[in-house]
C-alpha cells in the first residue's frame, strides 16, 4: 500500500531501482516505470548499495535482513528502514550493520497511501550522520519535508509511536464525538464538517473524520491489527521509559475488541464502529 507509490517517486527522481515481490505482476506498474526486476529479495540488492524497506512490522524487517539481504548488502551499504518498528529492533540493526562495515537510517513516515504515492509524506531519520547525508535524496524524493532527531537510529522511532499513538487517540476521540451527536439526533456528516472547519481545521481531522462519520472503513490506508501492533510497541516504550499511558491502555483494548468482530483487516479507523455498538446504534446505519 505503501511501498509501491514510494518507489516510483524514487523512479520518477531518477533513481536506478530493482525491485522483487513474492507476486511477480504486483510489480508490473513499476516495471513500466523502469524498475528492474529480480528473481530473489536478495538478487534485488546491490552489495555496497542502498536498501529501502517499508514492511508491517519487526518481524518482517528481520526475516528480510537477517534471512541473507543484509549479508548481500554488506560494508559500505546503507540500510534505510521506513516502517514503524520498536526503537529496540532499530537500534539492533543499527549496530548489525555497523559490525559489517554498513550503516542505518532509520526513517519512519506520516502519511496514508495517497500521501505516498503523491511524495507528500513527513519523514522523520536518524542514524550516523553520513548515512543520513547519503539518504536524504532518496528521503526527499519520497516526501515533502524530512527531520531530523540524532544519531540513535530508535529515537526517530520513538517519535513515531508518539504520533501514531496521537492519531489513534484522535481517531478514537473523533469516534465517541460524533456517536454522542448521533444518539442526541445530530447528523454526524454535519458535525464533522462543522469541525473540520472551524476548530480542528488540520490534516489528520480531515483525513479521518470523513471516515468517522460515516463509518466506512472498508478502503484500507492502515491496517486495523497494525494499529494494534503500534499500540503494543507504544506500551512497551512506555514501560521501559517509566511513563504511565493510560490511554493508551485504552486503546490497545479497542483495537483488541476490533480485531476479535473480524476487522482486524479494515482500516484502523474502523475502531469507530465498536464504539457505535456500544452505544447502542447499527454501525451500518451511519
Amino acid at each position: 500500500l505503501m511501498g509501491s507509490g514510494m518507489a516510483a517517486n524514487l523512479l520518477k527522481a531518477g533513481f536506478g531501482l530493482s525491485v522483487h515481490n513474492r507476486t511477480a505482476a504486483k510489480a508490473r506498474a513499476l516495471l513500466d516505470q523502469g524498475a528492474t526486476w529480480a528473481q530473489s529479495p536478495q538478487a534485488a540488492v546491490t552489495p555496497g548499495g542502498v536498501l529501502v524497506t517499508m514492511l508491517a512490522d519487526d518481524r518482517a524487517v528481520e526475516d528480510v535482513v537477517f534471512g541473507g539481504v543484509g549479508e548481500r548488502l554488506g560494508a559500505g551499504g546503507l540500510h534505510i528502514s521506513m516502517s514503524t518498528i520498536s526503537p529496540e529492533t532499530s537500534r539492533r540493526l543499527q549496530a548489525w550493520h555497523a559490525a559489517r562495515g554498513g550503516a542505518y537510517v532509520s526513517a519512519p513516515v506520516f502519511g496514508r497511501p495517497a500521501a505516498a504515492a503523491a511524495a507528500k509524506l513527513w519523514v522523520m531519520h536518524a542514524g550516523e550522520a553520513a548515512a543520513k547525508v547519503r539518504a536524504r535524496p532518496l528521503l526527499d524524493a519520497m516526501s515533502q519535508g524530512v527531520y531530523d532527531f540524532g544519531e540513535d537510529a530508535g529515537k526517530a522511532n520513538v517519535v513515531k509511536l508518539c504520533g501514531n499513538f496521537l492519531i489513534a487517540t484522535i481517531i478514537e476521540a473523533l469516534s465517541e464525538s460524533l456517536t454522542l451527536a448521533q444518539k442526541n439526533g445530530i447528523e454526524r456528516q454535519a458535525v464533522s464538517e462543522f469541525l473540520t472547519q472551524t476548530v480542528f481545521n488540520t490534516p489528520v481531522f480531515h483525513s479521518y473524520a470523513p471516515i468517522v462519520a460515516a463509518m466506512h472503513a472498508e478502503q484500507i490506508g492502515f491496517e486495523l491489527k497494525l494499529g494494534y501492533k503500534d499500540m503494543r510497541l507504544i506500551r512497551d516504550c512506555a514501560e521501559t521509559a517509566g511513563v504511565p499511558m493510560p490511554l493508551a491502555s485504552v486503546l490497545r483494548e479497542r483495537f483488541i475488541s476490533s480485531i476479535a468482530k473480524g476487522r482486524g483487516e479494515m482500516d484502523w479507523s474502523a475502531i469507530c464502529l465498536a464504539v457505535a455498538e456500544e452505544a447502542g446504534l447499527d454501525p451500518g446505519k451511519g
